[in-house]
């Protein structure tokens, strides 16, 4: 099964929650804080303008990003867990 998002929706494969702190206490699952980022899976096509032509995406597959808390739908597909967020939601990409 692929998961292929609309518009200016984007489907990103959350980075793994910290296992321990920096300090190196392990952290039980309830302590663990969701993680704000994640890699880009699949990107739609753009959001569809007034004149009928879509927004070109700013950011593409296999890019790094990071994206506001709390925000963006959180699914299960075949095992793996991804979050779909609208372009706006993400806050910068990272580069290398």
């Amino acid at each position: 099964m692929k998961l292929v998002p609309l518009d200016d929706r984007v489907v990103v494969k959350q980075s793994e929650a910290e296992e321990k702190t920096t300090g190196g206490i392990i952290l039980p699952d309830t302590a663990k804080e969701k993680p704000q980022m994640g890699k880009v899976v699949a990107a739609g096509p753009g959001k569809l303008l007034d004149d009928g032509k879509r927004a070109k995406m700013s950011v593409k597959k296999n890019d790094q990003v990071v994206y506001a808390k709390y925000l963006g739908s959180d699914v299960e597909i075949n095992g793996e867990k991804y979050v779909i967020l609208k372009e706006s939601d993400i806050l910068g990409v990272l580069e290398k």
